[in-house]
């Protein structure tokens, strides 16, 4: 329902305005980035200086339009986790990386060991009562939105209402514009038949009653095709996807058997189609939280058999785990990996998995005797217990180091096992010898 109180619009020339130099500012991501006030912003860049803006997970078919060598003075970009529209820029040295966890990003901001100015947010009508919902994005923008002085918003008639934190009252708002424009949709994965070998190892570990993180692309789709036969299933996640949808209308996931928040699918932002944006639009079964709250592993491990299902870039012989970039090539961010590895390995029943084809397009192995130099380990080996391949999986939990070296060789792709059978028994010696 729309509000009938009177909201003073601006343009968004007027409402970022406000921005002064030397000012951070929040800005709201996941596929609702509100590019309305970014251009409104970067067109004041010959009047600006040292103006930081940060950003987290992102999804935009264009490029960032602030982050460009032209505007070097102007505009420092920051990323948490560097979006696809900050990877040229990244690669051109006009924007930079915090290394963090992405749960952990809130306590920055409300800690003020990242002082917070400004936050732009993309949201929906305000309801009845004035109140406008953040709708697919929570993540970072509720922090920065509540630790900042100045708060500015674009109404979107695209943005779904959605239950839980994020929700902000208009008379919060500093500047208020239109910026009616759809959101960004993201294809749905079909999986190949690696992906799917992959996604049935991993569901044949997965009991009836658990709890899924589940993550974005192939080998996610091709678990949930495989868990069409469980039964009282939970969702609590980071990304909420098309791809849970078939298991949420089949009441595969009826989230019975949650501690934490049971009967709802819970995670901090949304990505898919407008399809899935319509399905959780007003929908009480779905509840969106501030990522700090979704990503805390205390919360995490409450919810029994709690599984997490990450990816990698790449695996060592003693299991580390590098997915955040190509050697030094920082591609994403740690994310929300770390967090729910950790929550699912304290849980009751939990399991962790690493999931990764055993090569890359180009044929190169993934299973590798060393990491790339340059290449950041975001699961430590301490924390590592599955991995799978489409040529099985691999538990490593509480295996010495040569054990899981034999253990990963047996899943890398066979190309390649003799070559990494000599650099075990070059690293690990008479300890992995006396295995074969």
């Amino acid at each position: 329902m729309i509000s009938t109180m009177q909201v003073n619009y601006v343009s968004p020339e007027e409402a970022v305005a406000l921005v002064e130099s030397g000012e951070t500012i929040v800005v709201q991501g996941s596929t609702s980035i509100p590019n309305v006030l970014l251009r409104a912003l970067t067109a004041r860049a010959a009047e600006l200086r040292d103006v930081k803006i940060i950003v987290g997970f992102g999804v935009d078919p264009n490029d960032a339009p602030y982050a460009k060598r032209e505007y070097i003075d102007s505009f420092r970009a920051l990323n948490i986790f560097v979006p696809n529209n900050l990877r040229n820029a990244m690669r051109e040295g006009v924007a930079d990386t915090i290394p963090c966890f992405l749960g952990e990003v809130p306590s920055l901001f409300r800690s003020g060991l990242v002082p917070v100015d400004v936050t732009f947010l993309n949201v929906s009508e305000p309801d009845e009562n004035g109140y406008c919902s953040y709708g697919i994005s929570a993540d970072i923008a509720f922090s920065g939105a509540e630790c900042s002085r100045k708060v500015i918003a674009q109404v979107n008639k695209y943005m779904p209402r959605t239950f839980g934190d994020p929700v902000i009252h208009v008379s919060r708002l500093a500047a208020v514009c239109r910026g009616d424009e759809p959101l960004v949709e993201v294809p749905t994965p079909v999986p190949n038949e690696i992906e799917r070998k992959i996604g049935a190892l991993i569901a044949a570990e997965i009991p009836d009653g658990a709890t899924l993180q589940i993550g974005v692309g192939g080998i996610p789709n091709a678990v949930i095709d495989a868990l069409r036969d469980h039964k009282h299933l939970g969702l609590h996640t980071e990304a909420i996807t098309d791809g849970v949808l078939p298991l949420i209308e089949k009441g595969i996931i009826d989230n019975s058997l949650k501690k934490i928040l049971p009967g709802k699918s819970v995670g901090s932002l949304v990505l898919g189609s407008r399809h899935l944006y319509d399905y959780i639009d007003n929908n009480p079964d779905f509840v969106i939280r501030d990522v700090a709250w979704t990503n805390d592993p205390q919360i995490i491990r409450q919810n029994p058999r709690a599984m997490a299902i990450n990816s990698a870039v790449e695996v060592d012989l003693t299991g580390q785990v590098c997915a955040d970039s190509i050697g030094e090539t920082i591609i994403s961010g740690v994310g929300g990996q770390h967090d729910f590895m950790y929550g699912a390995a304290l849980s009751e029943g939990g399991k962790c998995f690493i999931a990764l084809p055993s090569t890359t397009q180009k044929g190169k192995s993934k299973i590798v005797a060393r990491l790339a130099p340059g290449a950041g380990v975001v699961t430590t080996r301490f924390q590592t217990q599955y991995v799978v391949t489409e040529y099985g999986a691999a538990f490593l939990r509480n295996k010495p180091l040569a054990e899981r070296a034999k253990a990963l060789i047996a899943i890398a792709h066979p190309s390649v096992r003799e070559d990494l059978e000599r650099a075990a028994v070059e690293r690990f010696g008479i300890g992995f010898l006396r295995l074969k």
